[in-house]
């Protein structure tokens, strides 16, 4: 999508760089808007030169219908259809070049030539309409030329209007969803500059996001080998008017202007080739200029420069040759504005959803939360300043065990000593290893504790056993204190469900308010539910602590809590077994599922010999899980509901890989390994000294595990369930909003927050440039990845796995589900695209409850994100499948279709071809 910005004047044909600024977007290009914008910062300097518009490559194109005609059939191209690409794209470069310069336009070159001083030479440099805007650069998409002879210029113009059609800029907008002729081609002409050295200038450190961080690369001569790659070059780092660091390259060759034109690399002067490019001084002066302009566009700049053998006062010896935003950087919250330095942890990696999302998904996730969180990249953040400034605790013990990598890079801002903080008692923070205990993945906006008040898995962070609680427990281990839990959340959830329908209005955006305080909240956060959640992580953490010490068995409590009852997200996996076996029997139906094109295939059924019967077991499954999807804690994502076909590829998958009554077959054996090996445990341990103790209390303990342990994923169905109430009726006054001319579509109140969205509906009118924009930013926020810690100065600091207990080549990461596999990875990006054959292991970013019609087919799990007790790592422990998560760009270092191995309970992959 391109930005269209409102011309503030009518721009001729050419135009001097001083009579364009950013407003002429359209007419002038990225480049020739920002270098326009320059010639109006104080203390900037511009090598003078004009601009030959868009309007004179339109009219040029026009000229010729052929070329039109050509560019229509890029459309119909894929964009790896290499071959197809290079051979139009040649065609369309060739006849535009042949079409050159109209004479009339050539004349108006030429004036400006002579204003500028006709027997120099110059930059002949492409700006197009899509290049540097702030949400997408197209660096390097058009061709740029160098110390061009005013005689040669207008060829040169040409040949910069042909670039637009190279074949990296076609394969680009291809890939990227511009029109070919949506993109339009200005050329900007500036007088020649001779550097002594040149290079580029970035207002925020490029690899770490820091905006307080000034980074310079430098060269000899002209910057054109840097740009490409082709040069080493001197870097500096600048901080607070001091060079922080700086790295002296070998320059053995430097690219210069040829007197007879172009360019020719020469080599450097042995006396020189190890000299810096920049003295300090330079250095400080070229980033104060830098900073200048970051001011004045207001954001982040990437920054071309010059520096030349004729300096005068206030830094005039450098030219500034562009200016451009840096899209790459992941924003920062608003809060940081504040003056004060914060450290932010990201949700999505403990929710284990790190795409964007949309704000009316945000703001509903805000209104959820327990405690606040803010909005940055589409995605929120938890403000966790305080907690890693308090005196040393358990907190980031507790955040290093559940995931390695956060617990890293805290410990590093730590370590930097960012907060002056004392550093927190632990480990360094590493890879999960054998005996590490279960953490908590904390609800929204919660910080666990046990029921004790102690910071949860301390102990196990020592490397000690945790005590056996004393005294009476405030929790029996009664089933039916889970069964009462239950049942109190349906009948809320019927409530709500008979009373939401008589909402209408504004009123209804009250009574969701309403309902999230009185209803929702108290399954997530009532003081029994959380009592529940924790006995059965607390029974865990003593299992796998204390069996390791007295028996040396590994993460004991994975095994035993395999089919624990009341797991609604594992039970989900289990009945859509039951759908195959709807299916199975019926080939026509198999057929005919294969064929979906639509969501309305269920329907449909009825009229197939056994249809009927899939029909209405597909039905009862969305009865009961319809409200979940990939992504499902946005509440603009597309539920099964609404879009049952997400769920076709894991229905016909189980038909192939699974026989009838597998659900049944799968739930029995869990439930027979787990009991199995509590007979084992306690059998050896009542050999022990003491024995007869030891197995009593663990007996215990294995109880509360099986009793408590499957309702951990009770409240977030009970929150989705909710949820799809809230988005039926909420979409239903979007519907009305479209009736009334207010909205084009229902989905644009996706792009408002839910107080926006109820002021929509009081006084039926939206700002159609906001959700214009809205919709703009969520497309930029989508090529973002999430930082797991960001800070106010907007680095993304990363932490790596301190292990040296892996196999060359091994890739680290959390062991969340015991025991080994070996078998072929399938790396599957979307659920409604998995396709894995018996034994594969499904390697993808992240899972969330929706992942588990897939977990039941799968030998294994790796995941880029996760922790110990994100819902992918707890299904992966009741169904007994060997997972790691956490491991660093799996979904890049493994290929689908490598066999590999997962260590579960060691906590990494191998690649065994």
């Amino acid at each position: 999508m391109l930005q269209h910005t409102e011309e503030r004047a009518e721009l001729a044909y050419v135009s001097s760089l001083h009579d364009i600024d950013r407003t002429h977007l359209t007419v002038a290009g990225g480049k020739g808007a920002n270098l326009g914008e320059l010639t109006r910062i104080d203390g900037v300097r511009v090598p003078d030169g004009f601009c030959v518009t868009t309007d004179a490559f339109d009219r040029v194109l026009s000229a010729d219908p052929s070329v039109e005609a050509r560019i229509k059939r890029l459309v119909g191209l894929e964009p790896d259809d290499r071959d197809g690409v290079r051979a139009l794209s040649a065609e369309i470069r060739q006849a535009v070049e042949r079409l050159g310069v109209p004479a009339e336009l050539a004349g108006a070159i030429d004036a400006q030539l002579d204003r500028l001083g006709a027997r120099g030479s110059y930059a002949v440099r492409s700006s197009a309409t899509a290049e540097d805007l702030p949400t997408a650069s197209f660096a390097g998409q058009q061709d740029s030329y160098l110390n061009v002879p005013g005689p040669d210029v207008c060829r040169h113009v040409a040949r910069c209007w042909a670039s637009l059609f190279t074949e990296r800029a076609v394969t680009y907008r291809l890939r990227n969803g511009f029109g070919h002729r949506a993109v339009r081609m200005a050329v900007v002409v500036q007088r020649m500059v001779v550097p002594a050295a040149a290079g580029v200038l970035f207002t925020a450190d490029p690899v770490t996001g820091n905006r307080k961080v000034t980074a310079i690369e430098a060269v000899l001569g002209l910057g054109e080998e840097l740009v490409s790659g082709q040069a080493n070059a001197d870097s500096y780092t600048v901080r607070d008017g001091s060079v922080l660091d700086r790295t002296v390259a070998v320059k053995r060759h430097a690219l210069h202007a040829a007197a007879a034109g172009g360019t020719e690399q020469r080599p450097v002067e042995p006396s020189r080739q190890r000299k810096p490019v920049l003295t300090d001084e330079q250095i400080l002066r070229l980033a104060e200029l830098g900073r200048r302009i970051e001011a004045h566009f207001g954001r982040p700049q990437d920054i071309e420069w010059c520096l030349t053998d004729d300096p005068d006062s206030a830094g005039g010896d450098f030219r500034i040759v562009q200016s451009r935003p840096i899209t790459t950087l992941y924003p920062v919250p608003a809060v940081a504005d504040d003056g004060e330095y914060h450290v932010f942890l990201s949700v999505g990696h403990q929710q284990m959803m790190t795409d964007a999302w949309k704000p009316l998904g945000i703001s509903m996730w805000q209104l959820t939360a327990a405690g606040p969180m803010h909005e940055a990249g589409g995605r929120l953040f938890v403000d966790a300043t305080k907690l890693l400034a308090a005196p040393p605790g358990g907190w980031l013990a507790m955040v290093s065990r559940n995931d390695p990598l956060t617990g890293a890079a805290l410990r590093t801002i730590l370590d930097r000593g960012d907060l002056a903080a004392p550093l927190p008692a632990g480990p360094p923070s590493q890879g999960a290893k054998p005996g590490a205990a279960p953490q908590p993945a904390v609800e929204p906006g919660t910080t666990a504790r046990r029921e004790d008040g102690a910071q949860p898995g301390a102990a196990a962070a020592r490397g000690t056993a945790a005590p056996v609680p004393a005294g009476p427990e405030p929790l029996p281990t009664d089933p039916a204190i889970v069964a009462e839990l239950v049942a109190r959340s349906e009948e809320s959830i019927e409530a709500l469900q008979r009373d939401i329908g008589a909402q209408r209005g504004a009123a209804l955006f009250d009574f969701i308010r309403a309902d999230l305080t009185n209803g929702l909240k108290q399954t997530l956060f009532g003081p029994r539910s959380h009592q529940v959640i924790m006995a059965g992580m607390d029974a865990a953490w003593w299992l796998n602590d204390h069996l390791a010490e007295w028996l040396g068995v590994t993460n004991a409590a994975d095994t035993l809590s395999q089919s624990a009852p009341h797991n609604v997200t594992a039970e989900m996996g289990l009945a859509l077994l039951n759908v195959a076996d709807a299916v199975r029997g019926h080939p026509e139906v198999v057929a005919f599922l294969e064929e979906v094109e639509n969501d309305d295939f269920v329907a449909e059924l009825v009229n197939l010999p056994g249809g009927r019967e899939a029909r209405n077991e597909i039905r009862r499954f969305l009865n009961w899980y319809g409200m979940r999807c990939p992504g499902e804690i946005d509440i603009t994502r597309p539920r099964w509901i609404e879009r049952p076909s997400m769920l076709l590829a894991a229905i016909l998958g189980n038909v192939k890989r699974f026989q009838w009554g597998a659900g049944e077959q799968r739930f029995e054996q869990g439930e027979r390994e787990a009991r199995e090996f509590e007979r084992d445990v306690l059998a050896r341990l009542r050999a022990l000294p003491d024995g007869a103790e030891k197995a009593a209390e663990t007996k215990r303990m294995i109880d509360r595990v099986r009793t408590f342990a499957g309702y951990r994923e009770y409240p977030k169905y009970a929150m989705v369930s909710r949820y799809l109430l809230y988005k039926q009726a909420m979409m239903r006054e979007a519907q009305y909003l479209v009736e009334a001319d207010v909205l084009d579509e229902a989905t644009d109140v996706h792009f408002l927050t839910v107080a926006e969205f109820q002021d929509a509906v009081r006084i039926r009118w939206v700002d159609p440039e906001l959700i214009r924009q809205r919709k703009a930013d969520f497309v930029a926020y989508q090529a973002l990845t999430p930082p797991r810690v960001l800070t106010s100065d907007g680095e993304a600091v990363t932490g790596t796995y301190q292990r040296d207990d892996l196999p060359a080549g091994a890739l680290a990461g959390i062991a969340v589900s015991t025991g080994t596999v070996e078998g072929r990875a399938r790396v599957v990006l979307d659920m409604a695209q998995a396709d894995l054959d018996p034994g594969d292991i499904l390697v993808t970013t992240f899972t969330d409850p929706s992942w588990v019609p897939v977990f039941v087919g799968s030998g294994g799990l790796v995941t880029e994100v996760g922790g110990l007790m994100t819902h992918g790592a707890v299904i992966a422990r009741e169904y007994g499948l060997p997972a790691v998560v956490g491991v660093q760009n799996a979904t890049r270092l493994i290929r689908d279709g490598q066999r590999i191995r997962v260590h579960g309970t060691d906590g990494y992959v191998e690649l065994l071809d």
